[in-house]
């Protein structure tokens, strides 16, 4: 069974800065994290693979630095790795990063089931997922909280939906994205983090993977940043003078003028 795991790195800090210019965040000069979501979605990813055998791909569109958390991917259990780095691809939204990885799994061709995080911690959209599936074809469940069984071309999984779960049979290949009820993510092994310093981990760019670069980064982005700021709080206080009765009555009265304004 060919797994794929998609993973995202994240500012690991609420420090963040904007880019002026684009809008964007700032990526350089900050710690990075794997997505917390997605580490879910890798360990469901080996473990899947200890129960039915196959191997596990770990891929992330970024810059050259997110070859770090490929890295610790593969000290976690994954097999294999792949980075789509390319300045093509910088300033994508969830619709050009889902084309862009949607042009990797075709590079890759063979893959049985695509595991993403519900969500980044960054964008908190949760959309590429759905809109990778959309690209590629394939069936798609959200929120899967238990994968119930994979017994040939069929897979039962259990979703989370607002009053309760469900039980999804799909066909494959598929896609689904994991909340952090399916599992406890494993600390990477010793023999895994000599492994990770090891590996070579492919860097493929927008030649490799064939994109139409109208579609890819900023250019590819169906929604912009206009503008980023943070609102202005400006906090205005009275006393209120005279004995406890008179600042009471007071006080209910300005918060009716504050009422019916």
């Amino acid at each position: 069974m060919n797994i794929v795991v998609c993973l995202k790195q994240v500012p690991g800090t609420t420090d963040v800065r904007i880019d002026p210019e684009t809008n964007t965040l700032r990526r350089q000069g900050i710690k990075n994290i794997v997505n917390p979501f997605d580490t879910y979605a890798l360990e469901e990813g080996v473990r899947l693979k200890e129960r039915y055998g196959g191997k596990v791909t770990a891929i992330s569109m970024g810059p050259p630095q997110a070859e770090e958390i490929l890295r610790e991917a593969i000290s976690c259990g994954a097999d294999e790795a792949i980075l789509l780095s390319d300045a093509a691809f910088a300033g994508a939204d969830t619709l050009a990063t889902s084309y862009t990885l949607s042009q990797a799994m075709r590079k890759i061709e063979q893959y049985d089931l695509v595991i993403c995080g519900r969500q980044t911690i960054d964008g908190d959209t949760g959309q590429v997922g759905p809109e990778l599936a959309e690209w590629l074809d394939v069936p798609f469940a959200a929120y899967v909280s238990k994968v119930e069984e994979i017994n040939g071309d069929l897979m039962k999984v259990e979703r989370m939906v607002e009053d309760g779960h469900e039980i999804v049979e799909m066909p494959l290949p598929g896609i689904i994205t994991v909340t952090k009820e399916i599992n406890v993510p494993r600390l990477p092994s010793l023999r895994g983090m000599a492994r990770s310093r090891k590996a070579e981990i492919p860097v493929w760019t927008a030649g490799d993977l064939g994109v139409d670069e109208g579609m890819v980064g900023l250019s590819g982005s169906a929604t912009t940043v206009v503008r980023v700021f943070f609102p202005e709080r400006i906090h205005e206080g009275e006393m209120l003078e005279g004995d406890p009765e008179s600042q009471v009555d007071a006080l209910l009265e300005k918060l009716r003028e504050a009422r019916i304004a």
